[in-house]
């Protein structure tokens, strides 16, 4: 029972932090469902419930999105979803959780640095690219674009409503991939719909806190 609690609260709090934001499910998310659930079983789950409230933020925030900038998002995406999905089937389970913690250690060191990029096209490439990897390959594609968009200056609605739309592409890709290739457990799919009110509850006060 207290397990379901934690769960609970976490996917709570992750989903008023992705609606106020615009990102952060999945960097909050993951790492907890790691500690409840086997990795393959906790990458799926945060991927089913990263998809539905990305569904239900993507309405609210869609005139801002930047159709060319997603497009590139997208493109550079493909070569890293496969790849991404080799990491995912024949990588170590504790590898798996000990990239996850890396990942997020060294997005938030290089966010507090500060790190200036210039946007180009080839780079819109490579950022999808990498996002796709680990999209597949962990189930967080956040990083990688929080990082250089904030690196590039990117408007914070745009950046908020182009993520939104690219997750809703790469997670139902890399779902499909995973499942097609690694199959699925019971639990994924119950512990998500468990956790699917307390997804639904955390957006109300988050989308308050972006409107104010």
């Amino acid at each position: 029972m207290e397990d379901w609690i934690l769960l609970l609260l976490v996917v709570w709090i992750a989903s008023m932090l992705q609606t106020s934001t615009g990102y952060g499910f999945s960097i909050i998310g993951t790492p907890f469902l790691l500690i409840f659930y086997p990795a393959h079983t906790a990458i799926q789950i945060n991927m089913i419930l990263s998809l539905c409230i990305s569904a239900v933020m993507i309405f609210r925030v869609r005139s801002e999105l930047d159709k060319f900038l997603l497009i590139r998002l997208i493109k550079g995406s493909g070569v890293g979803l496969v790849l991404g999905l080799f990491l995912y089937l024949y990588s170590d389970v504790q590898w798996l959780k000990v990239s996850v913690g890396a990942l997020i250690l060294v997005s938030t060191v290089m966010l507090i640095l500060k790190v200036s990029i210039k946007q180009t096209s080839h780079r819109d490439l490579i950022a999808g690219g990498i996002s796709g990897f680990l999209t597949t390959g962990i189930g967080v594609p956040g990083p990688p674009l929080l990082l250089y968009f904030a690196g590039t200056g990117t408007e914070k609605e745009t950046l908020r409503s182009t993520t939104l739309a690219y997750y809703l592409f790469v997670y139902s890709i890399s779902l499909v991939l995973q499942i097609s290739f690694g199959g699925t457990a019971k639990e994924v799919w119950i512990s998500s719909l468990y956790a699917l009110p307390a997804l639904l509850s955390g957006s109300s006060p988050g989308n308050y806190c972006s409107s104010g």
